[in-house]
Protein backbone atom coordinates (compact mmCIF):
# COMPACT_ATOMS: atom_id res chain seq x y z
CA UNK A 1 0.00 0.00 0.00
CA UNK A 2 2.71 2.68 -1.17
CA UNK A 3 2.51 5.45 -3.78
CA UNK A 4 4.65 4.55 -6.64
CA UNK A 5 6.12 7.35 -8.45
CA UNK A 6 7.05 6.09 -11.96
CA UNK A 7 8.78 8.61 -13.97
CA UNK A 8 6.36 8.62 -17.19
CA UNK A 9 3.47 9.31 -15.34
CA UNK A 10 4.79 11.56 -13.10
CA UNK A 11 6.41 13.54 -16.02
CA UNK A 12 3.30 13.38 -18.16
CA UNK A 13 0.98 14.97 -15.36
CA UNK A 14 3.94 17.75 -14.09
CA UNK A 15 3.74 18.62 -18.10
CA UNK A 16 0.28 18.77 -18.01
CA UNK A 17 -0.30 21.19 -14.84
CA UNK A 18 2.73 23.55 -15.59
CA UNK A 19 1.98 24.07 -19.13
CA UNK A 20 -1.84 24.79 -18.28
CA UNK A 21 -0.01 27.18 -15.80
CA UNK A 22 1.92 29.36 -18.48
CA UNK A 23 -1.04 29.31 -20.96
CA UNK A 24 -2.94 30.34 -18.63
CA UNK A 25 -0.49 33.32 -17.64
CA UNK A 26 2.92 33.96 -19.10
CA UNK A 27 2.04 32.37 -22.86
CA UNK A 28 -1.50 34.05 -22.64
CA UNK A 29 -0.94 36.76 -25.63
CA UNK A 30 1.27 34.33 -27.72
CA UNK A 31 -1.17 31.89 -27.45
CA UNK A 32 -4.26 34.53 -28.64
CA UNK A 33 -1.76 35.87 -31.35
CA UNK A 34 -0.62 32.42 -32.83
CA UNK A 35 -4.46 31.03 -32.60
CA UNK A 36 -6.03 33.76 -34.22
CA UNK A 37 -9.49 35.00 -33.94
CA UNK A 38 -12.05 32.35 -33.14
CA UNK A 39 -14.53 31.31 -35.96
CA UNK A 40 -17.52 34.15 -35.41
CA UNK A 41 -20.40 31.27 -35.98
CA UNK A 42 -21.84 29.08 -33.06
CA UNK A 43 -21.07 25.67 -33.29
CA UNK A 44 -23.60 23.24 -32.50
CA UNK A 45 -23.84 21.87 -28.82
CA UNK A 46 -22.45 25.30 -27.41
CA UNK A 47 -24.13 26.79 -24.85
CA UNK A 48 -22.45 30.40 -25.85
CA UNK A 49 -19.63 31.65 -27.96
CA UNK A 50 -16.22 31.93 -27.33
CA UNK A 51 -14.59 34.27 -25.87
CA UNK A 52 -10.84 34.65 -26.53
CA UNK A 53 -8.04 35.09 -23.51
CA UNK A 54 -11.85 34.20 -20.64
CA UNK A 55 -10.53 31.67 -18.36
CA UNK A 56 -13.09 30.97 -15.57
CA UNK A 57 -12.39 29.99 -12.05
CA UNK A 58 -14.43 26.57 -12.55
CA UNK A 59 -12.50 25.69 -15.99
CA UNK A 60 -9.17 26.25 -13.36
CA UNK A 61 -10.64 24.10 -11.12
CA UNK A 62 -12.15 20.92 -13.38
CA UNK A 63 -8.38 20.87 -15.10
CA UNK A 64 -6.46 20.54 -11.88
CA UNK A 65 -9.20 18.56 -10.60
CA UNK A 66 -8.54 16.17 -13.50
CA UNK A 67 -4.73 16.31 -13.07
CA UNK A 68 -5.35 15.15 -9.28
CA UNK A 69 -7.83 11.99 -10.41
CA UNK A 70 -5.32 10.76 -13.03
CA UNK A 71 -2.36 11.23 -10.38
CA UNK A 72 -4.58 8.90 -7.82
CA UNK A 73 -5.39 6.35 -10.41
CA UNK A 74 -1.81 6.28 -11.98
CA UNK A 75 0.18 7.05 -8.86
CA UNK A 76 -1.90 6.23 -5.49
CA UNK A 77 -2.03 2.57 -3.90
CA UNK A 78 -4.78 1.70 -6.62
CA UNK A 79 -2.00 1.34 -8.85
CA UNK A 80 -0.43 -1.62 -7.15
CA UNK A 81 -3.62 -3.49 -6.39
CA UNK A 82 -5.15 -2.94 -10.39
CA UNK A 83 -1.50 -4.09 -11.37
CA UNK A 84 -0.15 -7.20 -9.19
CA UNK A 85 -3.56 -7.89 -7.15
CA UNK A 86 -7.06 -7.30 -8.17
CA UNK A 87 -9.00 -6.66 -11.27
CA UNK A 88 -11.79 -4.66 -9.69
CA UNK A 89 -8.72 -2.44 -8.93
CA UNK A 90 -7.46 -2.34 -12.33
CA UNK A 91 -11.07 -1.44 -13.41
CA UNK A 92 -11.51 1.32 -10.99
CA UNK A 93 -8.33 2.63 -11.90
CA UNK A 94 -9.52 2.49 -15.49
CA UNK A 95 -12.90 4.27 -14.93
CA UNK A 96 -10.98 7.09 -13.59
CA UNK A 97 -8.58 7.79 -16.12
CA UNK A 98 -11.35 7.67 -19.05
CA UNK A 99 -14.51 8.94 -17.43
CA UNK A 100 -13.88 11.34 -14.94
CA UNK A 101 -9.84 12.21 -15.38
CA UNK A 102 -10.52 12.67 -19.43
CA UNK A 103 -13.91 14.79 -19.07
CA UNK A 104 -12.62 16.83 -16.46
CA UNK A 105 -9.43 18.04 -18.45
CA UNK A 106 -11.18 18.85 -21.28
CA UNK A 107 -13.65 20.79 -19.71
CA UNK A 108 -11.24 22.93 -18.09
CA UNK A 109 -9.39 23.62 -21.21
CA UNK A 110 -10.58 26.92 -23.43
CA UNK A 111 -10.75 26.91 -26.88
CA UNK A 112 -8.18 29.47 -27.01
CA UNK A 113 -5.36 27.12 -25.09
CA UNK A 114 -5.78 24.48 -28.18
CA UNK A 115 -6.01 26.92 -31.00
CA UNK A 116 -2.43 26.90 -32.22
CA UNK A 117 -1.32 24.17 -31.39
CA UNK A 118 -4.86 22.37 -33.40
CA UNK A 119 -3.66 24.51 -36.60
CA UNK A 120 0.24 23.27 -36.78
CA UNK A 121 1.03 20.31 -38.59
CA UNK A 122 1.13 17.56 -38.01
CA UNK A 123 -1.53 17.80 -35.02
CA UNK A 124 -4.00 19.45 -37.77
CA UNK A 125 -3.83 16.37 -40.14
CA UNK A 126 -4.27 14.15 -36.58
CA UNK A 127 -7.46 16.45 -35.55
CA UNK A 128 -9.40 16.62 -38.91
CA UNK A 129 -8.81 12.38 -38.53
CA UNK A 130 -9.63 11.77 -35.00
CA UNK A 131 -12.06 14.36 -33.48
CA UNK A 132 -14.86 13.60 -35.49
CA UNK A 133 -17.53 11.60 -34.10
CA UNK A 134 -17.34 8.07 -35.89
CA UNK A 135 -13.58 8.14 -35.74
CA UNK A 136 -13.61 9.53 -32.41
CA UNK A 137 -16.01 6.79 -31.23
CA UNK A 138 -14.16 3.75 -33.56
CA UNK A 139 -10.85 4.22 -32.19
CA UNK A 140 -11.59 4.68 -28.41
CA UNK A 141 -13.93 1.69 -28.40
CA UNK A 142 -11.64 -0.82 -30.69
CA UNK A 143 -8.14 -0.31 -28.39
CA UNK A 144 -10.74 -0.28 -25.50
CA UNK A 145 -12.26 -3.81 -26.57
CA UNK A 146 -9.02 -5.22 -27.71
CA UNK A 147 -6.72 -4.41 -24.56
CA UNK A 148 -9.40 -6.22 -22.57
CA UNK A 149 -8.62 -9.62 -24.98
CA UNK A 150 -7.08 -12.08 -22.10
CA UNK A 151 -3.41 -13.03 -23.76
CA UNK A 152 -3.23 -8.95 -24.44
CA UNK A 153 -4.34 -8.08 -21.33
CA UNK A 154 -2.13 -10.86 -18.96
CA UNK A 155 0.58 -9.53 -21.27
CA UNK A 156 0.42 -6.31 -20.23
CA UNK A 157 0.30 -7.24 -16.58
CA UNK A 158 3.72 -8.43 -17.04
CA UNK A 159 5.48 -5.92 -18.73
CA UNK A 160 5.44 -2.19 -17.12
CA UNK A 161 6.15 -0.83 -20.56
CA UNK A 162 3.11 -2.00 -22.29
CA UNK A 163 0.97 -1.25 -19.05
CA UNK A 164 2.43 2.41 -19.44
CA UNK A 165 1.59 2.40 -23.22
CA UNK A 166 -2.13 0.98 -22.21
CA UNK A 167 -2.37 3.45 -19.77
CA UNK A 168 -1.35 6.49 -21.83
CA UNK A 169 -3.70 4.99 -24.83
CA UNK A 170 -7.01 5.04 -22.27
CA UNK A 171 -6.18 8.46 -21.36
CA UNK A 172 -5.66 9.55 -24.42
CA UNK A 173 -7.96 8.09 -26.69
CA UNK A 174 -10.33 9.09 -23.56
CA UNK A 175 -10.05 12.71 -24.32
CA UNK A 176 -10.50 12.01 -28.16
CA UNK A 177 -14.03 10.00 -27.28
CA UNK A 178 -15.10 13.20 -25.01
CA UNK A 179 -14.67 15.42 -27.85
CA UNK A 180 -17.73 15.29 -29.89
CA UNK A 181 -19.34 16.14 -26.67
CA UNK A 182 -16.64 18.33 -24.69
CA UNK A 183 -14.71 19.50 -27.24
CA UNK A 184 -13.56 23.08 -26.86
CA UNK A 185 -12.72 24.38 -30.45
CA UNK A 186 -15.56 25.34 -32.64
CA UNK A 187 -13.22 24.83 -35.54
CA UNK A 188 -13.90 20.45 -34.67
CA UNK A 189 -16.72 20.94 -33.44
CA UNK A 190 -19.16 18.88 -30.69
CA UNK A 191 -22.06 17.38 -32.28
CA UNK A 192 -25.52 19.04 -32.04
CA UNK A 193 -27.89 18.23 -28.66
CA UNK A 194 -29.57 15.25 -30.24
CA UNK A 195 -26.25 13.44 -31.67
CA UNK A 196 -24.75 13.80 -28.25
CA UNK A 197 -27.81 11.98 -26.46
CA UNK A 198 -26.96 9.18 -29.44
CA UNK A 199 -23.42 9.00 -29.10
CA UNK A 200 -23.50 8.66 -25.06
CA UNK A 201 -25.92 6.04 -25.69
CA UNK A 202 -23.44 3.93 -28.31
CA UNK A 203 -20.60 4.99 -25.75
CA UNK A 204 -22.12 3.12 -23.00
CA UNK A 205 -23.02 -0.19 -25.11
CA UNK A 206 -19.21 -1.36 -25.06
CA UNK A 207 -18.39 -1.38 -21.47
CA UNK A 208 -22.06 -2.42 -20.82
CA UNK A 209 -21.65 -5.61 -22.87
CA UNK A 210 -17.42 -6.64 -21.82
CA UNK A 211 -18.68 -5.83 -18.14
CA UNK A 212 -21.73 -8.44 -18.29
CA UNK A 213 -19.20 -10.92 -19.82
CA UNK A 214 -16.82 -10.73 -17.36
CA UNK A 215 -19.73 -10.17 -14.41
CA UNK A 216 -20.86 -13.72 -15.79
CA UNK A 217 -18.08 -16.06 -16.20
CA UNK A 218 -17.66 -18.53 -13.87
CA UNK A 219 -13.79 -19.26 -14.99
CA UNK A 220 -10.64 -17.28 -15.00
CA UNK A 221 -10.66 -14.47 -17.42
CA UNK A 222 -7.44 -13.08 -16.07
CA UNK A 223 -4.84 -15.69 -14.61
CA UNK A 224 -2.63 -13.72 -13.34
CA UNK A 225 -5.27 -12.65 -10.80
CA UNK A 226 -6.78 -16.16 -10.28
CA UNK A 227 -3.21 -16.57 -9.42
CA UNK A 228 -2.25 -13.45 -6.90
CA UNK A 229 -2.09 -14.12 -3.32
CA UNK A 230 -4.57 -12.87 -1.58
CA UNK A 231 -4.35 -8.92 0.32
CA UNK A 232 -4.78 -9.40 4.36
CA UNK A 233 -4.71 -6.66 6.76
CA UNK A 234 -6.76 -4.11 4.12
CA UNK A 235 -10.48 -4.50 5.50
CA UNK A 236 -12.68 -6.26 2.69
CA UNK A 237 -10.23 -7.55 0.20
CA UNK A 238 -8.79 -10.73 2.75
CA UNK A 239 -11.91 -12.57 2.05
CA UNK A 240 -12.28 -11.65 -1.32
CA UNK A 241 -12.19 -15.09 -3.81
CA UNK A 242 -10.71 -14.68 -7.15
CA UNK A 243 -13.72 -15.15 -8.65
CA UNK A 244 -15.50 -12.55 -6.49
CA UNK A 245 -13.13 -9.82 -7.63
CA UNK A 246 -13.67 -11.28 -11.16
CA UNK A 247 -17.39 -9.98 -11.08
CA UNK A 248 -16.42 -6.70 -9.07
CA UNK A 249 -14.01 -5.79 -11.66
CA UNK A 250 -16.96 -6.95 -14.39
CA UNK A 251 -19.86 -4.78 -12.28
CA UNK A 252 -17.53 -2.30 -11.72
CA UNK A 253 -16.98 -1.60 -15.82
CA UNK A 254 -20.64 -2.30 -16.22
CA UNK A 255 -22.50 -0.31 -13.70
CA UNK A 256 -20.66 2.94 -13.03
CA UNK A 257 -18.85 2.18 -16.58
CA UNK A 258 -22.43 2.91 -18.01
CA UNK A 259 -23.87 5.49 -15.62
CA UNK A 260 -21.17 7.90 -16.49
CA UNK A 261 -22.46 8.18 -19.64
CA UNK A 262 -25.73 8.04 -18.95
CA UNK A 263 -25.25 11.20 -15.84
CA UNK A 264 -23.96 13.38 -19.19
CA UNK A 265 -26.32 12.16 -21.05
CA UNK A 266 -29.18 13.77 -18.45
CA UNK A 267 -27.30 16.88 -18.66
CA UNK A 268 -27.02 17.06 -22.23
CA UNK A 269 -31.07 16.74 -22.19
CA UNK A 270 -31.78 19.35 -19.90
CA UNK A 271 -29.18 21.74 -22.10
CA UNK A 272 -31.33 20.79 -25.10
CA UNK A 273 -34.73 21.74 -23.41
CA UNK A 274 -33.19 24.48 -22.30
CA UNK A 275 -32.39 26.40 -25.48
CA UNK A 276 -35.44 24.90 -27.26
CA UNK A 277 -37.20 27.42 -25.38
CA UNK A 278 -37.96 30.87 -27.48
CA UNK A 279 -35.65 33.21 -25.53
CA UNK A 280 -32.97 31.13 -26.82
CA UNK A 281 -31.09 30.70 -29.98
CA UNK A 282 -31.71 27.34 -31.63
CA UNK A 283 -30.65 23.57 -30.07
CA UNK A 284 -28.28 22.97 -33.15
CA UNK A 285 -26.65 26.62 -33.05
CA UNK A 286 -26.16 28.59 -36.23
CA UNK A 287 -24.77 27.64 -38.96
CA UNK A 288 -20.92 28.38 -40.55
CA UNK A 289 -21.45 30.94 -42.35
CA UNK A 290 -18.11 31.23 -44.74
CA UNK A 291 -19.22 27.09 -45.64
CA UNK A 292 -20.40 26.86 -49.13
CA UNK A 293 -23.57 25.56 -49.75
CA UNK A 294 -25.09 24.20 -52.52
CA UNK A 295 -26.93 26.30 -55.22
CA UNK A 296 -30.26 24.95 -56.50
CA UNK A 297 -30.71 24.20 -60.30
CA UNK A 298 -34.36 25.23 -60.12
Amino acid sequence: MHWSFEPGAVAGLLCLAVGYAFAATRFRTALLRLGGPPPRWLPPGAMSGERPGRLTSLQVLCFFSGVIVASLALLSPLHDLGERFLLSGHMAQHLLLIQVAAPLLLLGTPGWMLRPLLKRRPFASLARMMLSPLPAFGLFNLVFVAWHVPAIYDLSLHLPLLHAVEHGLFFGLGLVSWWPVLGPVAEYPRLPYGGQVLYLFFQSLPPTILGAIITLAEVPIYPTYWSAERLYGIPGFGTLSPLADQQLGGLTMWIPGALGYFLVVSIVWFQWLERRSPAESPPFGTLNPDRPRAISSR
